[in-house]
């Protein structure tokens, strides 16, 4: 079959937009059944507090008010679950701080709820709301991640004693140690890898309903995967069977990880609805988003490598402290753990040792958010990489080089137990090197001197792991009008999925994208999904859907053969038909659909792909900053990227989702930040107060892609939603970094490198200098 226009690897635009830039698109908060009630939840404005609620009955003669619950009203509810766990070091498990789904007489965190009330409008429960009396005793809190360590920090479950969720550890102590005693240099560096929040485009909402008479129950809620939630909402928390709940999500304004998990939002509209026989809707502010939804990251990491006189790494030793908040998530134990594995990245590392503990703290809780424990690892290490360099006087690029685990090495056993199947480090590092002029760079750095600004150079060198172990299962079916139609369970947030799997579809069809119809995010129609996450949509959904697609045209040219009296080897596919190779003779899809013999098995075709092993996407970033030292600024001024993706199934797609993923982490390089001060208030509540990039704040991205197809996916395909995000920050960073050390001879700052940071590190150079004399 010759290329087709529309199949795997043409830049073809997305199908969906034409649907969502004329507002037909089909949100959370378009899902209003008649007769809904509206639901408010009252959140703690304390980080640790005890209440108690009063004037119950008051509130509830509001006009409007149709139920004021509180904890005690679900007390036959389940817990939130949190799914993977992490054992400490001696092989036990800490017990986990029960999350329920509201707060009985002690909150834990601003934003903790502590009453829900539903009312005929949102400004009746508001009122309702006003009308409750509930008082507050305030206790002792604490919120950052190094204090919670401290002796005497008030505590936040009496089950983790030091707030120490957990103490785990990932390779050879004794053997690291011994390294380290015997290097000929040793570099230390401690990072803190601050609190964001995902600040997705579309809030969160949710509408439950309830049907009496056959006891269903439905959600419509934006998430990642309607499986996973409807399993876990349905066995952990409702306690009901899966399938009297019907999990629904249409068109998801951004998710980026944090609209995995369960929230108490879901099981309580469900239950309201339950109760009072009527939906019941919720729809989230901006605020109820900072102080309601998953926050990430907020990692403290000391990091050490021994190396030899040569600049080669022997060995690796970590301390990771990470806040997991006050109530342990979903994965949120699990994340940490999952970037230790990744902890030696693309270099040849003899020996590790990583300490990693889980920590409790009166904030919001923690978990995944794009990239799940891999950026911060990646961020940590080229941080690392780059203190060597300049303590050891090699440059960037040449002791990267010197480092990296070679081709002809592959595969390669990381001492994390990870293989890395194929990939070329250097080449990926030296088409970066040349694309992004760094031959030039001293030029471009005296020009800005001569404007009195300095600039720096960044380089970030990545490697992730993405698409491992969760099946994904699902079917293509032809209509009757010729058009085809994929179940599939993994779910679109804004990355062009409708269009992608289309793609395979007219690979193996040969028809216009517009002919294919996606459908996910219906428990009811599709049976089974993993959802979307770490970056497994297309490595795995691709290879599903192309194996479904070649299920279908076997049997679709056994149909065709028997009409045309032909050979199935005679058979070909081309320009939506079916016809015999070197003649005329064709039957249309819908032809073939309308034959009598085509029973709807027969225009069905499944797939299945359960990954064996993790692919693992690399590549390098460089990036530049010119910074002005009168005020701190710093501004982006060049930004290149050349990634290895295995096999590229859109163009336009993938250079979207690196572009997507750089911007998320230049935000976090350069001004996001969740800030909690000591008593555990959130003081960035609002995009009043946590900053987000703007176009502005980027220069044009140069970026292309050095494939080396992957051996462990059938397509060659690996993950790459997240790896923008995952190479940026130490590019970014780095390159602060950088402009620092050669003006100033100082490298030490943290993200993010807001003017004020860059501006404080900049005085202090320099009255360290005048006191030196």
């Amino acid at each position: 079959m010759t290329i087709m226009k529309f199949g795997v690897g043409q830049p073809v635009r997305r199908v969906e937009d034409e649907r969502l830039v004329r507002g037909a698109g089909r949100y959370t908060s378009d899902f209003a059944p008649k007769d809904s009630l509206y639901a408010h939840f009252i959140r703690s404005p304390h980080a640790h507090a005890r209440f108690t609620v009063g004037d119950r009955e008051r509130a509830a003669t509001v006009a409007g008010v149709k139920a004021i619950y509180l904890a005690s009203d679900f007390s036959a509810l389940g817990d939130l679950p949190c799914q993977q766990t992490t054992l400490n070091s001696d092989g036990s498990l800490t017990p986990l701080k029960p999350y329920p789904v509201m707060a009985a007489g002690e909150v834990h965190h601003v934003g903790d709820i502590v009453a829900m009330i539903v009312a005929e409008s949102i400004v009746a429960a508001r009122d309702g709301a006003e009308a409750l009396a509930i008082d507050w005793e305030s206790l002792p809190a604490v919120a950052d991640t190094r204090e919670a360590l401290r002796p005497g920090a008030a505590q936040v479950f009496a089950g983790a004693p030091g707030n120490v969720a957990f103490d785990a550890h990932i390779g050879d102590k004794g053997g690291t140690d011994a390294i380290f005693a015997s290097a000929a240099r040793v570099v230390r560096i401690e990072i803190v890898n601050p609190r964001v929040v995902a600040n997705f485009l579309e809030p969160r909402g949710a509408v439950g309903m309830f049907d009496a008479e056959s006891g269903q129950r439905i959600l419509y809620a934006g998430s990642q995967g309607v499986h996973g939630l409807r399993d876990r909402l349905a066995g952990d928390v409702l306690k009901i069977p899966p399938e009297t709940l019907r999990v629904v999500t249409g068109d998801v304004g951004g998710g980026f990880g944090t609209r995995i998990f369960i929230y108490r939002e879901y099981p309580l509209v469900l239950e309201a609805a339950r109760r009072l026989h009527r939906p019941v809707r919720w729809q989230a502010e901006r605020t109820e988003h900072f102080v309601g939804d998953a926050q990430a990251r907020d990692n403290v990491t000391t990091a050490e490598m021994a190396l030899d006189e040569k600049a080669r790494f022997l060995a690796l030793r970590l301390d990771i402290l990470a806040n997991l908040g006050a109530y342990p998530s979903q994965f949120g134990p699990y994340v940490p753990w999952l970037g230790a594995t990744m902890a030696t990245g693309l270099y040849r590392i003899d020996s590790l040792f990583a300490r990693v503990r889980g920590l409790y703290t009166h904030t919001l809780p923690v978990d995944a958010y794009r990239g799940a424990g891999r950026p911060e690892a990646a961020y940590v290490l080229e941080r690392l990489v780059d203190q060597c360099a300049r303590e050891l006087g090699v440059s960037q690029e040449a002791i990267r080089l010197r480092n990296f685990i070679p081709p002809d090495a592959m595969p390669y056993k990381t001492e994390t137990d990870r293989t890395y199947d194929v990939g070329d480090f250097a080449g990926a590092l030296k088409r970066c090197v040349s694309k992004a002029g760094v031959a030039d760079f001293d030029k471009r750095a005296e020009e800005s001197r001569r404007r009195g600004a300095i600039r720096g150079l960044g380089v970030s060198s990545y490697i992730e792991c993405t698409a491992w172990d969760d099946p994904e299962t699902g079917s293509l079916s032809l209509e009757k009008d010729g058009s085809l139609t994929l179940l599939i369970g993994t779910q679109s947030t804004g990355q062009g999925h409708e269009t992608a799997y289309a793609q395979v579809v007219s690979e193996h069809f040969d028809v216009p994208l517009d002919r294919v119809k996606v459908v996910q995010g219906d428990t009811a129609r599709v049976e089974t999904g993993a959802g979307t996450g770490a970056s497994r949509s297309i490595p795995v959904g691709a290879v599903m859907t192309a194996r479904a697609s070649k299920e279908l045209v076997g049997s679709l040219k056994e149909l065709a053969a028997d009409k045309l009296e032909a050979a199935i080897a005679d058979l070909e596919i081309g320009d939506g038909l079916v016809r015999i190779v070197g003649t005329d003779r064709s039957l249309s899809l819908a032809e073939i659909a309308a034959l009598p013999s085509a029973a709807p098995e027969r225009l069905r075709g499944a797939g299945s792909y359960t990954p064996d092993m993790a692919t693992y996407p690399n590549g390098t970033h460089i990036c530049e900053v010119e910074i002005d030292p009168e005020t701190g600024a710093a501004k982006i001024v060049r930004y290149t990227v050349v990634d290895d993706f295995g096999f590229t199934l859109n163009p336009l797609l993938l250079e979207g989702q690196v572009h997507g993923g750089i911007a998320q982490g230049v935000g976090q390089a350069l001004m996001e930040r969740a800030v909690y001060d000591s008593e555990g208030q959130l003081l960035s509540a609002s995009l009043m107060d946590y900053c987000l990039p703007r176009a502005d704040d980027f220069a044009p991205i140069a970026f292309e892609t050095r494939n080396i197809p992957s051996t462990t996916n059938p397509m060659g395909l690996k993950g790459a939603g997240e790896a923008g995000t995952i190479g940026s920050t130490p590019a970014v960073v780095n390159a602060v970094a950088d402009a620092l050390w050669r003006a100033y001879g100082v490298a030490d700052i943290d993200m993010p490198a807001t003017p004020q940071a860059i501006f404080r590190a900049i005085r202090k150079a320099e009255t360290a200098k005048r006191a030196s004399g």
